[in-house]
């Protein structure tokens, strides 16, 4: 029931560009449609404020298990991927809430590393690199130039204690957890430098969003490296080819994009 149904009608017409009239049908078919429109609208309401209060619910509880200030609203997630001495990689996946930021996503090829794998060393450099654009960015506020509420990383205690001294040195003081597994390399809880270990499972809705993003973040890690193993296995390849060195095989591959296509060309 509304009062106001010449006012919308002015409106709606305006809008429009030719008259349209508003009146709220009392019987018959049309006042059906009317109330299932109205009990559709509800439903979607009451869900999508379930939806909502579930999320904070979720955010609110993990602030209250790792003693942070408020619910995390940004959070990154670091993971290291490596096969033996070559293609070590690292990603960087963004939840803002509790939903994936996938533009905001980033990979990283470990520089300071090749053929010698160092997990701690790795996520180190992985930090120091991601805080260093942050120092150029800052003024920005957008990208590289937001901190997250939290860091969550893709290991234990080792990893949490080797990347502290990096925040340190950046003057942050930034949360900073280790994501660790169980036996069947199922998420367990989450570690702190000191150690302590806050178990998940018996939190379900906190659990499943740290599998989550543990799940994510392993999985743009390891997509990472399986591509640059196959951009290395074409660059192979293509050096068997006499007078193609390191140079022109990876200018080959950035123009055709697939040995096959090369091959054709």
């Amino acid at each position: 029931e509304t009062e106001d149904c010449e006012e919308l009608s002015e409106v709606l017409t305006k809008r429009a560009g030719h008259k349209v009239w508003v009146h709220v049908p009392q019987r018959g078919e049309k006042a059906e449609l009317r109330a299932m429109a109205q009990r559709n609208a509800q439903e979607e309401t009451e869900r999508a404020t379930t939806v909502e209060e579930r999320t904070a619910y979720t955010l609110e509880l993990l602030g209250k298990m790792l003693n942070l200030p408020e619910p995390p609203k940004r959070m990154e997630s670091f993971d290291i991927s490596n096969t033996g001495k070559s293609d070590i990689v690292a990603s960087m996946v963004v939840y803002s809430g509790t939903r994936p930021l996938k533009s905001a996503y980033r990979r990283f090829r470990i520089q300071s590393l090749e053929g010698h794998p160092d997990d701690y060393a790795s996520m180190q450099e992985v930090i120091s690199r991601r805080l260093q654009e942050y120092q150029e960015k800052k003024d920005t506020g957008e990208g590289f130039g937001r901190l997250p509420d939290l860091i969550l990383l893709d290991g234990g205690k080792g990893h949490v204690a080797a990347v502290r001294p990096v925040l340190e040195a950046f003057g942050l003081q930034i949360p900073l957890f280790g994501m660790v597994k169980d036996d069947k390399h199922r998420t367990r809880g989450l570690v702190s430098a000191a150690g302590g270990e806050i178990m998940l499972a018996m939190h379900r809705g906190v659990f499943t969003f740290v599998t989550s993003i543990q799940d994510e973040t392993h999985r743009w890690a390891n997509d990472y490296r399986r591509r640059m193993q196959k951009s290395r296995a074409y660059s192979s390849t293509l050096q068997s080819v006499p007078g193609v060195g390191p140079a022109t095989s990876r200018a080959l591959m950035a123009h055709f994009k697939t040995v096959s296509a090369v091959k054709e060309a």
